[in-house]
């Protein structure tokens, strides 16, 4: 059984925000779970190693629906590498 979750909603980050997800990278580098965007201000992501090369995702958009989903990823091997380079890159623009 498949289940399609089809959803948008406008997120707004801080520098704060942007350096919390480093933070987050860092924990998750070391296989632990993170929890980010935990301000009550937006959606919330939590992300947990389930084992390796899985990962479970939760997002639960409290400040409005109150709707959680929550999904097992198998993201790539350098998928924290790839999410470092990306956050490089959404730094340089936000101080532009």
């Amino acid at each position: 059984m498949s289940i399609a979750v089809k959803g948008s909603f406008l997120v707004y980050v801080t520098s704060d925000d942007l350096d919390d997800w480093e933070e987050a990278l860092a924990e998750l580098a070391k296989g632990r779970f993170v929890s980010w965007l935990n301000s009550g201000r937006t959606v919330q992501f939590k992300i947990k190693p389930l084992s390796p090369g899985v990962i479970g995702v939760s997002l639960h958009d409290g400040p409005s629906s109150q709707v959680t989903v929550s999904v097992p990823l198998f993201p790539a091997t350098d998928w924290i590498d790839d999410q470092r380079a990306r956050l490089e890159k959404v730094r340089r623009a936000f101080v532009s």
